[in-house]
């Protein structure tokens, strides 16, 4: 059965439907193969209507085992595996607030020969459309392959499949690969599940935090602190290829830029002033280093390359100039000012020429952020409270996506479809990481194992 198993795995190896390519060779241990259905059918002709999958139901029973082994990555063996992976599934797709999922707790086990062969009548009686089965192997040099399978439990019919071979530390890696997967396939959007946020982790009292910079998983789980708290670190940004995180650290008082190389956990210093510097972003070359310093009681946006050297100064005008963000294409920059009495948003030219206010309405507009679509700025808008709120890149068609007392910070998924920002709680200014999407509807709080505050969502990971 194992060698049927992957003989069909790959016997149906018909990629028809374009996807993101970092899917079918991701860097690293992890390994993929890709295999999908023939058609492209499915939901095609229903997904580009939201409402027609926010309701969707999806049964995501346990991943099946062709025989329970112990592994590094969990001692009861492939079997208990199999269970966490569906969970990790479930917990993706239900916290996202677009389908839903029932997970491996409520349903029956599959076993081993049904992942290729659903046993129909089972799935029919129960309320979900969609069906994800998967299985998981133990390999002989440790390494774990993880198979998941998407199918339309109404025309019998399998949607798409794909599989990975991971070492043993990665394996909610291919949970959430398979998460993207199914999202992806029934959305028709780009995924976002297997990517990592990094934060400013707050612990301490109020007028003395100590703040480290930290990264987790999208969902939480395997959490790092970065720096040790020596020095206080804000404001972090993946680079665009996901190699490297920029933030801003007081390290000795004196406010520098530094790049942290996350793959040899080395880092160095891009520039350091003794003027106040502020909110360092990449540009998406990942060629230059966006951010602000205040000069003679006057703050501009600056710009110096990854490598450090020669700040070139894009903005000059009486006032306060931070917060500068990238279009996706890099022609041009949203960031806030004052220059008008009150914070507002303005944008510019790359080179800083043709600089424009786009925001008129009520209130104050500060920490503007370019979704990776382009279509929209997410911002803060303060109107007594702060709330999240996102608009054209012309200023228009303002919506608030929160409504509490201070939320701030956003910044998106890799999709563009949710913005992530911290909430203060009223009276203790404790902080913490929240989500939510475009709708507004689907808000939830992030595990974190400390106080949190100026999220960062880095790319998918290749």
């Amino acid at each position: 059965m194992k060698n049927g198993l992957v003989a069909l795995f790959f016997a149906f190896s018909v990629p028809v439907m374009a996807q993101d390519t970092s899917l079918a060779q991701p860097q690293g241990a992890l390994e993929s193969s890709d295999v999908r259905d023939e058609d492209g059918g499915g939901l095609t002709g229903s997904t580009t209507y939201e409402g027609a999958w926010q309701d969707l139901g999806i049964a995501i029973p346990s991943f099946a085992t062709n025989a329970n082994v112990p592994t590094a990555a969990n001692t009861e063996g492939t079997a208990a595996l199999g269970r966490e992976l569906a969970r990790v599934i479930t917990a993706d797709l239900k916290n996202n607030g677009l389908f839903r999922p029932v997970g491996p707790d409520a349903l029956p086990r599959p076993e081993y020969p049904d992942i290729t062969s659903p046993k129909w009548s089972v799935w029919q009686s129960r309320s979900a459309e969609m069906l994800v089965h998967g299985y998981v192997r133990a390999g002989g040099d440790g390494r774990l392959t993880v198979g998941c399978y998407l199918y339309d439990i109404t025309l019998k019919d399998e949607l798409v499949r794909e599989g990975w071979v991971v070492p043993p530390s990665d394996w909610r890696r291919a949970a959430h690969k398979c998460a993207d997967l199914v999202y992806s396939r029934l959305s028709g959007e780009s995924p976002f599940f297997d990517s990592k946020i990094a934060y400013i982790a707050e612990t301490g009292p109020k007028d003395h935090r100590i703040k480290r910079l930290a990264i987790m998983d999208s969902d939480g789980a395997n959490h790092r602190f970065i720096t040790n708290g020596q020095a206080t670190a804000l404001t972090p940004r993946y680079s665009p290829d996901y190699k490297q995180i920029v933030y801003l650290s007081y390290l000795n008082g004196n406010p520098s830029i530094y790049i942290y190389d996350i793959g040899t956990g080395k880092q160095h210093l891009v520039t350091r002033s003794t003027n106040p510097t502020f909110a360092p972003r990449w540009s998406p070359d990942g060629k230059w280093i966006l951010y602000s310093m205040a000069v003679g009681g006057n703050t501009d946006i600056y710009r110096i390359r990854a490598e450090g050297g020669q700040s070139e100064r894009l903005t000059d005008s009486p006032g306060i100039d931070v917060g500068g963000s990238y279009s996706p294409d890099g022609s041009r920059i949203v960031f806030e000012s004052d220059r008008s009495g009150t914070q507002q948003v303005y944008v510019m030219n790359a080179d800083g020429s043709n600089q424009k206010r786009i925001t008129f309405f009520g209130g104050r507009a500060a920490t503007p952020e370019w979704s990776p679509r382009g279509d929209q700025i997410a911002f803060t808008h303060i109107v007594g409270n702060f709330r999240i709120a996102v608009m054209s890149p012309d200023g228009r068609n303002l919506r608030h996506l929160t409504d509490s007392w201070q939320d701030e910070a956003p910044t998106w998924a890799p999709n563009g479809r949710i913005v992530q920002f911290f909430r203060n709680a009223r009276n203790s200014g404790d902080a913490s990481l929240w989500q939510v999407d475009l709708t507004g509807r689907n808000e939830r709080r992030l595990p974190t194992p400390v106080g949190a505050s100026d999220p960062a969502w880095g790319p998918v990971l290749p």
